[in-house]
């Protein structure tokens, strides 16, 4: 096993694959002059004050005092770069088309009757309209599933779509968009089949007709509480209901599809220094192979890759989708200077103890889930895909904002990169779960479902890491296979981004 990883030559720091003590040799002529935790950074040369600290090949940071070769560095060292301007960006500089084969090029899905991408899942999803009606509807859907769903074996699951919108909000602000789209796109998911069910309240400002439109406003999918004569009225009525789409569902059968109807979603959370070394350049392989397919994959998180936005820009195909992803960067920058913030509110402890100095160095290894496809198309928070390929969804990083807004744009599964460890997951679609350590399996070797760990010791490559994840990822989408989240049913609430003001 290697005792560290140096990513580039022009690197003058390298990261610990182990926890080193002070004293020890770690490669020839450089001795450790501190103790050295797992995946943090040690100096390579000496660095002066106001020196560059480089990693990725790109500046971190600049010293805010001399740092000795063999030293330590961590978050509280360096002195942040000014974001990369987004102003004419070149773009169409890098666009690959050597991608790596993909092994299979078809799954095994549910064809939709709207013509968009296929489901991976066979789900009644019970749209909500305002988070006041999520007691009944929990208690129904318990029901549900324990009275109903044993009679109908073709469905998988039955998932409230529970949110903390729909009143006591501007609804008519101009960012009301944004968590009006991201609902009216997650009841057309494609894991739902096309049957739409709502539950309703009466007298939320996120009405039933501005949430699934006039015209799907009727007794055959949606249910009005304040219209129900008491709680056991309630009960019956969305039973009744959901009984009504379950027969429906019940109907829907997997078949052979080309991987040209799959939409894979790539987010991470809880990342460490090693998730830009092997969990999320794996999944960019993957990635890769997928887009090689057919397929297409979404990546997001627009504060974790601003500080690579330029790599983006030189794989976007056009000077439209180029523009596009500008205006979204100006647009998050205009929101964070709003809250009297900027990107540097990132990073969290968790991230710091697992050896990212900062921003700039969370953002190099988050692009990293990418791969290197081209990039087809750009999208604002909860849109959805009009290309095929690789495209970038503008969203939050926060894991549990992001995952709603990938929902809304139609992912049929999503493969999460972590380096500490999360337990996060998505009851609208399977989550596969890839850590950067083999620690991190070892610890939590039954929520990890595969470890891209032996990459930094060296035992594998990105390329055999990333096909054994491609391959999972086929087999998942196919039901062939459950991720453990799935299995263990651990489901996050859904947050849905909303930047308007309430009232």
């Amino acid at each position: 096993m290697r005792d560290y990883v140096k990513l580039t030559d022009r690197d003058n720091v390298a990261v610990a694959t182990h926890d080193v003590k002070a004293g020890t040799e770690i490669m020839s002529g450089l001795t450790l002059l501190d103790d050295i935790p797992q995946a943090h950074k040690f100096a390579l040369v000496d660095i002066p004050k106001d020196g560059e600290i480089i990693r990725y090949g790109v500046v971190l940071g600049y010293a805010l005092d001399p740092i000795k070769r063999g030293a330590w560095i961590n978050e509280h060292m360096l002195r942040l770069p000014v974001s990369p301007s987004v102003d004419n960006m070149p773009y169409g500089v890098n666009i690959r088309k050597d991608l790596p084969e993909a092994p299979v090029k078809t799954f095994m899905g549910y064809r939709n009757p709207d013509g968009f991408y296929a489901g991976t899942r066979n789900i009644l999803g019970i749209q909500t309209t305002v988070q006041c009606v999520q007691g009944v509807l929990d208690v129904a859907v318990e029901r549900i599933r324990r009275e109903l769903l044993p009679k109908y074996p073709n469905v998988d699951d039955v998932v409230a779509i529970n949110h903390a919108y729909g009143c006591g909000v501007a609804i008519n602000a101009p960012n009301a968009k944004f968590p009006i789209r991201a609902l009216q796109n997650i009841a057309k998911h494609p894991n739902f089949g096309g049957q739409l069910m709502v539950v309703s309240l009466g007298c939320e400002k996120l009405t039933v007709d501005r949430l699934v439109g006039e015209e799907n406003n009727t007794p055959d999918n949606v249910v009005v509480l304040q219209d129900c004569k008491g709680f056991e009225a309630m009960m019956t009525a969305i039973l009744s209901l959901a009984e009504k789409k379950l027969a429906v569902l019940d109907k829907r059968r997997r078949e052979e599809l080309p991987l040209s109807e799959l939409l894979v979603g790539m987010q991470c959370g809880g990342s460490d220094a090693f998730s830009g070394v092997s969990a999320n350049p794996s999944a960019g392989y993957a990635a890769d192979m997928l887009v090689q397919a057919g397929a297409t994959v979404m990546f997001s998180e627009v504060t974790e890759v601003r500080d690579g936005v330029h790599f983006i820009a030189e794989r976007c195909v056009s000077a439209e989708v180029r523009d596009k992803l500008a205006e979204e960067m100006r647009w998050y920058d205009a929101y964070l200077d709003a809250g009297e913030v900027d990107r540097s509110a990132n990073p969290t402890p968790g991230n710091k103890k697992g050896g990212l100095s900062n921003i700039v160095e969370k953002a190099m290894g988050s692009i990293a889930k990418s791969g290197t496809s081209p990039i087809v198309e750009v999208l604002s928070p909860a849109e959805r895909p009009t290309k095929h390929g690789m495209i970038y969804a503008a969203t939050p990083a926060s894991d549990i904002v992001c995952g709603p807004c990938q929902l809304a744009s139609g992912i049929g599964l999503q493969v999460f990169m972590t380096g500490r460890g999360t337990p996060y997951g998505l009851a609208a679609a399977p989550v596969i779960k890839v850590c950067s350590r083999n620690e991190m399996k070892e610890q939590w070797p039954d929520v990890i479902d595969i470890s891209a760990g032996d990459v930094v010791t060296g035992e594998k490559t990105i390329a055999e890491v990333g096909t054994e994840l491609f391959r999972f990822i086929v087999d998942v989408a196919s039901g062939r296979k459950k991720p453990y989240t799935e299995q263990y049913g651990l489901h996050n609430f859904l947050c849905i981004f909303n930047p308007a003001p309430i009232t």
